[in-house]
């Protein structure tokens, strides 16, 4: 399994779930020497930085687990640096979204997962 292709799959899932929420995507894998992003998101109110984590079960631990400090703080950073390029008078927050999955590329997910300011 090409992990890189798996993890283009699981943004373009979470992409979709978030355009059928009502978010308009604004970016998409906006990296820096500092880290990346996964997506981007705007709804009414918020810029969303979004952290897209795929797993085939939750059995060893939730998705979002694997979100660590380094990550988190990195994710900030690259999010500062966007904001820096990017005026909006729109608030931040971090979400993570956890995508279940099962069977190989192209198979279908189970289960979406949307943490909302994860990182609070």
């Amino acid at each position: 399994m090409n992990t890189k292709l798996l993890g283009r799959w699981g943004e373009a899932k979470a992409g979709e779930y978030l355009r059928g929420k009502g978010y308009k995507l604004i970016g998409m894998n906006y990296s820096t020497r500092f880290g990346e992003i996964d997506l981007i998101a705007e709804n009414a109110r918020h810029i969303v930085f979004v952290e897209v984590k795929l797993r085939k079960n939750a059995d060893f631990a939730e998705a979002r687990e694997f979100v660590h400090r380094r990550k988190i703080d990195r994710l900030k950073t690259a999010a500062e640096i966007w904001l820096s390029q990017n005026e909006t008078e729109k608030t931040t927050r971090f979400d993570v979204i956890e995508i279940y999955f099962s069977g190989d590329l192209g198979a279908n997910y189970e289960k979406i997962v949307h943490i909302e300011d994860a990182f609070r």
